[in-house]
């Protein structure tokens, strides 16, 4: 559960007091945005220039990863907010501004495809000059822990169901294809939360934020990633046409993308399973977990992203047949 709110307010009068006292001068910050964590950011005015302050609860969140990940990208000419002061003891973090409005509410038929060729363009940057190096790794345990919250939250807390053990049996047989195909790629720098809501319009365009859950891992998570969006859907042709671009720019940047793009496209649609998956067991656990239940709403287009790849994959067909059992969209 969220800090209750007394402890809220104490932490946002001293994250207050923090700022005021670097920058020389009183001010009090206006609320930017919260998300699935327990992180909050405040949007702070001083003259002609606004700051932004991460309130971080060591308690629940630890600092350092964002600074090292910031640091990683920023090197590699990826536009990420500059990280201008630091208090890891209070967890407060200050922060050049962004921007207000994300790709999340900016992306239309209009612009969509310059702009996800910008956004492209920074993933194979992001890609080919990060430095990875001591990142966790996204190997065999984290992929089945992640594969395990659909089974936990979904299954057993959201819908009740207690498997039969065959079922339990058929389920990890699937789970087990998506982690052969999810280590059998080349590893590279994953953000693994790519996606419109963690791209900020700015100049450069996009501006990135969200990344300090970087790992060392698959080829293929971010492209699926930023396409197969949880809060945003587009038509599969239009997703297929920007996967294809994104395997020319990869392959000319010389990322080890299979040579055919049909491989590829395997890759993305198994590691995209795993994915979605995972994801609608997070928003199952943050509903029941942490008392905020919107994030469920978002299930249904995640099970239709499975469905997709489901028709398209016969090794997944069992999957399809179980989701059928148990009444899922």
């Amino acid at each position: 559960m969220q800090p209750e709110n007394g402890n809220q307010d104490h932490r946002r009068a001293a994250l207050d007091q923090w700022v005021s006292a670097w920058l020389g001068a009183p001010v009090a910050g206006e609320p930017a945005s919260a998300d699935a964590s327990f992180r909050r950011y405040f949007r702070y005015r001083h003259g002609d220039r606004t700051l932004v302050a991460m309130d971080a609860p060591p308690e629940q969140e630890d600092c350092r990863p964002f600074i090292d990940v910031a640091g990683r990208l920023a090197a590699a000419g990826v536009h990420v907010p500059e990280i201008l002061h630091r208090d890891l003891e209070q967890g407060f973090l200050l922060l050049t501004d962004m921007g207000t409005e994300t790709w999340l509410t900016a992306l239309d038929d209009g612009n969509a495809d310059a702009w996800f060729g910008a956004a492209l363009d920074t993933l194979v940057a992001q890609q080919s000059r990060a430095d990875a190096g001591g990142l966790p790794a996204y190997d065999r345990a984290l992929l089945r822990r992640e594969l395990g919250l659909f089974s936990e939250w979904y299954l057993g807390r959201h819908r009740g169901l207690a498997l039969e053990d065959t079922d339990t049996e058929r389920l990890e047989a699937v789970f087990d294809t998506l982690i052969e195909s999810a280590l059998a790629q080349p590893r590279v720098f994953v953000h693994r939360d790519f996606m419109p809501r963690n791209l900020m319009v700015s100049d450069p365009n996009p501006g990135v934020i969200d990344f300090q859950d970087a790992v060392l891992g698959p080829l293929s998570y971010d492209p699926i990633c930023l396409f197969k969006d949880a809060f945003l859907s587009w038509p599969e042709d239009q997703v297929l046409a920007w996967l294809r671009l994104y395997h020319e720019r990869a392959g000319a940047a010389g990322l080890p993308v299979p040579a055919a793009f049909d491989d590829w496209l395997r890759w993305c649609d198994l590691m995209g399973a795993q994915r979605h998956l995972k994801v609608i067991g997070i928003f199952a656990r943050i509903r029941h977990r942490d008392g905020k239940p919107k994030y469920l709403e978002d299930a249904p287009r995640f099970f239709a992203y499975l469905r997709t790849v489901i028709a398209r994959r016969p090794e997944l067909a069992d999957l399809g047949r179980l989701l059928d059992q148990w009444g899922c969209p």
